[in-house]
């Protein structure tokens, strides 16, 4: 017996689904886009653990962290990616967890849930990463019983500020320099109840 696999999520306009090996070129494009070329046999790597990830996951009783296709329920494109994902970084800094206790801020590393979405340059500015991305926040709220959730990116990233914004979390901005790569923190709390 293993943990249960994220299901196949549906929106208004999306299908949030497990990716499979076929997803190669599309999602290639995708990331390269969002995140710099990357090397096609890099990207078939990284889709082939996409696809064992989950399973071996549910197997060894881990919560479902990973990468989900982002795919128009009208014609079946691949838009993007959406997913969960171990996030450490020293969350103590910021004024919302240093409220959360009573203890001096340490900087030491601390692990939260992340929530993550990247969508092709033709697809942003329509909803779909706020869409897909509220759909796993339901979902990670409901079914998974997390307390919270956090999402990360540069000051220069207005867009996913902006879906933040949208998904309703409280924006914070790291008032430390470092570590570079932890400059803007969205972080949305489970509702009450």
């Amino acid at each position: 017996m293993s943990a249960p696999i994220l299901p196949t999520l549906e929106t208004d306009r999306l299908i949030v689904r497990p990716f499979g090996l076929d997803d190669l070129a599309a999602i290639h494009a995708v990331l390269n886009e969002a995140f710099g070329d990357s090397p096609l046999d890099e990207r078939r790597e990284w889709l082939a653990w996409a696809v064992l990830n989950e399973t071996a996951l549910a197997r060894l009783y881990q919560p479902p962290y990973g990468d989900r296709a982002v795919v128009l329920k009208a014609g079946g494109a691949l838009i993007g990616a959406v997913g969960l994902a171990p996030c450490l970084m020293p969350f103590d800094t910021l004024p919302y967890f240093q409220a959360q206790t009573t203890l001096p801020p340490t900087g030491r590393f601390t692990a939260e849930v992340g929530l993550f979405w990247a969508l092709g340059t033709a697809h942003r500015g329509q909803g779909y990463a706020t869409e897909a991305a509220r759909a796993l926040v339901d979902y990670a709220f409901t079914a998974l019983h997390v307390k919270r959730l956090v999402a990360t990116t540069e000051y220069t990233n207005a867009e996913s500020i902006a879906v933040m914004r949208r998904l309703g979390m409280r924006i914070e901005r790291n008032p430390h320099p470092t570590p570079e790569w932890f400059q803007v923190v969205g972080i949305a709390e489970a509702p009450a109840g």
